[in-house]
């Protein structure tokens, strides 16, 4: 199964800014759309798997190509949660002053709301103002079960905050990749 985006970006951002970011997705998705790594997923995307096995299929590229830096530390000194951690955080320089957060879920997306979680932690993040959101499109939790559609459910959680001006957060950006 091919990895899907739905970009989510509030329509006040700057096109250079957005551009730039848009420009991080597409070497992301395409990366993650290569037959042996989209296997690889799929390997990872097995009842009972963590997110980290998910990480692992696209670590090498996201920190040696893309220059995330994984589990970035020092993101909330500013919090009384200063011990937060993103999966990956990306600084997009000093000319543009903020950075992406990506972040990999799978078992507990939303079940346990860990997409709000990882949107909050964007929110509340003052040098990251986009987020990279990797969740299944289908989830299965035991081999029994019932397939969870995950990609589509965050995506209408999260929709609203760039539908409205009046809804808008510090997140300017939502870039939502289902695996």
């Amino acid at each position: 199964m091919s990895v899907v985006l739905k970009q989510h970006v509030q329509k006040t951002v700057a096109a250079k800014e957005q551009q730039h970011v848009v420009e991080i997705a597409e070497k992301l998705l395409m990366y993650l759309n290569l037959n042996e790594v989209q296997q690889a997923i799929e390997n990872a995307n097995q009842p009972g798997a963590s997110s980290a096995k998910v990480q692992s299929t696209f670590n090498e590229f996201a920190t040696k190509k893309l220059g995330f830096r994984s589990e970035a530390r020092g993101l909330f000194n500013n919090y009384l949660t200063a011990g937060l951690r993103p999966d990956y955080y990306l600084s997009l320089g000093e000319t543009l002053n903020t950075g992406i957060l990506l972040e990999v879920e799978r078992g507990k997306t939303t079940m346990n709301n860990m997409d709000i979680l990882d949107f909050w932690k964007c929110h509340i993040c003052e040098h990251a103002h986009y987020l990279f959101l990797l969740v299944p499109q289908e989830l299965r939790q035991k081999e029994s079960a019932t397939v969870r559609r995950e990609f589509e459910t965050v995506n209408r959680r999260l929709r609203p905050f760039f539908d409205l001006e009046e809804n808008y957060t510090n997140v300017r950006g939502l870039f939502l990749f289902g695996y």
